[in-house]
C-alpha cells in the first residue's frame, strides 16, 4: 500500500491524551518530512505539525504549541504525534503526509500541496 497508514485516533474527554502514529510506507522516494494535518467538519484543512530529517527540526501550529509533540522513532522511522491537554476544538480527522527532498530545498512545511503521499486519516474526537 503506497500511502501512510495512520493509527492511534479515538475518543477522549477534554484534558486527555492520544498518540497518533505514522509508519513509513514503501515509497519510491526518501522521506525528508512528515506532516500532520487535520480537517474538521465545516472547516478547511489545517496544518498541525511537521518534522524533517536528517536535521530533526520540528514545527507546530500556534494552536497546538505546548500541547502536542512530534517525534520520530529512528528504529523504524515511524513518526508519532503526542497530543496532550486535548480540547474539543481539536476534534478532527488527522492525516499524515510525507514528502521527499524538496523539503531539503526549502519547501513550505505547512503547505499541504508540498507533500507527495497522504494517509486516509484517523478520527480524533474530544468531548467537553
Amino acid at each position: 500500500q503506497v500511502q501512510p497508514v495512520e493509527s492511534g485516533g479515538g475518543s477522549v474527554q477534554a484534558g486527555g491524551s492520544l498518540r497518533l502514529s505514522c509508519p513509513p510506507p514503501p515509497l519510491p522516494l526518501t522521506i525528508h518530512a512528515t506532516g500532520w494535518f487535520r480537517h474538521a467538519p465545516g472547516k478547511e484543512r489545517e496544518f498541525v505539525s511537521a518534522i524533517t530529517w536528517p536535521h530533526g527540526r520540528t514545527y507546530y501550529a500556534d494552536s497546538v504549541k505546548g500541547r502536542f509533540t512530534i517525534s520520530r522513532d529512528n528504529a523504524n522511522d515511524t513518526v508519532h504525534l503526542q497530543m496532550n491537554s486535548l480540547k474539543s476544538e481539536d476534534t478532527a480527522i488527522y492525516s499524515c503526509a510525507v514528502g521527499g527532498k524538496k523539503f531539503l530545498q526549502g519547501a513550505v512545511l505547512d503547505s499541504p500541496h508540498e507533500y507527495d503521499y497522504w494517509g486516509q486519516g484517523t478520527q480524533v474526537t474530544v468531548s467537553s
